[in-house]
């Protein structure tokens, strides 16, 4: 258990513990209002919280502007997106059939007061609502989640992919949905064969689509491995390849990000059990330049495993920074920010895409009463500033790159 800092090209400009309530989820949004302002969305893990928005114009100094609450402790807000003045939430349920389960709609033209402008209602008797979402172009919404009419064959496979049109945010629709064939009852293929060890489901977790290549959805999904669709019609996406490597790894692949220029794929799989009873996971660099036969080139180099499987917590992958196509993101070909739970914040440098190199690590202290810090997602700025938060309780870390 480390009680200090530990860093190498990252320095901490400042820290907010989120007015005590520091449990933040995989959602971070960051946008710049007309008078210069910029602010910063935060998704919460669990309750009491929803979401908190953060001033940042001055990074060293950020002030909680407002915290919005759940409306009970069986529901949280893990994800979120923002484009202009809307804002999306995920709202994910603990137990099939509770509400609300969906996605909330907010306008957030005015800072301190978010309001609500709809919801997509995805809950139902087999259903937990939507775990993350994705939402860039300021017109479709790519959701992880459950649907009413949707019944698994297997109480771990119940979300797929469902695209959501915003053209009308009091109003959102579906315009089509995708799963791997044999998850749902009466498919016309029997179910995938489950993991031996670490059977965490086959269902989507992270959906990316760019305009920079519309017509692509890249999903991490979670233990069927890497998933490349064609959604030029979005009533009908069709898988154009699937990448699959566990067994004989553990699964939940989590993040696939396309790196367009170098026709690559950085991918990544989440750690969730404590003290590595699940290593390894990892981030590898996947050759798509034939999208119908993705090749594993490469993984990232993690630190040693012996010392920080004793730390406590969970210790690998999880989120990335995904370039998100804002005039607010950082968007590099080289360069992937990670978070690593124990292992805070690191940087790596793909130049060479057959040997990733590590080139910076920022790693807080363990926040009080927790055996060690478990940083949970991470946004880089245009600036290159990067914000990293807890999962547990440790709350907002602003960190600037030194190299």
């Amino acid at each position: 258990m480390s009680q200090n800092e530990e860093r190498w090209n990252l320095r901490l400009v400042a820290h907010s513990q989120l007015n005590g309530f520091g449990n933040c989820g995989e959602g971070l949004a960051l946008r710049q209002v007309p008078d210069g302002r910029r602010i910063l969305y935060i998704a919460h893990l669990s309750a009491p919280k929803d979401f908190s928005v953060v001033d940042v114009t001055d990074p060293s100094k950020p002030r909680v502007v407002v915290q919005t609450e759940l409306p009970h402790g069986k529901v949280r807000s893990n994800s979120l997106a923002v484009v202009g003045d809307i804002l999306l939430v995920a709202y994910q349920v603990a137990t099939p059939g509770l509400e609300p389960a969906g996605m909330g709609i907010y306008d957030i033209s005015n800072i301190e007061r978010p309001r609500r402008l709809g919801f997509f209602d995805a809950s139902g008797p087999y259903s937990r609502g939507v775990h993350c979402l994705w939402f860039v172009d300021g017109r479709y919404a790519h959701l992880s989640t459950g649907m009413p009419d949707f019944v698994p064959t297997n109480p771990k496979d119940d979300q797929l992919y469902v695209i959501v049109d915003m053209a009308n945010p009091a109003n959102p629709s579906e315009v089509g949905r995708w799963w791997l064939p044999g998850i749902r009852q009466g498919d016309n293929v029997p179910p995938p064969t489950r993991h031996p060890r670490f059977d965490e489901g086959f269902r989507p977790h992270n959906i990316n689509v760019y305009p920079e290549r519309p017509n692509r959805a890249y999903v991490g999904y979670i233990d069927a491995g890497v998933v490349i669709l064609d959604i030029s019609d979005m009533s009908q996406p069709g898988m154009i390849s699937r990448l699959d490597y566990h067994p004989p790894f553990p699964g939940m692949t989590h993040t696939a990000a396309p790196l367009f220029k170098r026709d690559l794929l950085i991918v990544t799989d989440e750690a969730l059990l404590p003290n590595c009873a699940d290593w390894p996971k990892l981030i590898r660099v996947i050759d798509i330049r034939e999208e119908r036969n993705p090749v594993i080139l490469s993984s990232f180099p993690l630190p040693p495993r012996d010392e920080f499987c004793q730390r406590g917590g969970r210790f690998g992958a999880h989120n990335i920074h995904e370039n998100e196509p804002s005039s607010t993101s950082f968007v590099s070909s080289s360069l992937v920010f990670g978070a690593f739970f124990n292992a805070g914040v690191r940087v790596y440098d793909i130049a060479d895409p057959f040997r990733p190199e590590e080139v910076g690590y920022y790693i807080p202290p363990a926040p009080k009463g927790c055996p060690s810090i478990q940083i949970n997602d991470v946004y880089v700025d245009e600036r290159g500033l990067v914000y990293a938060v807890d999962r547990v309780k440790g709350g907002l870390y602003i960190l600037e790159m030194e190299f």
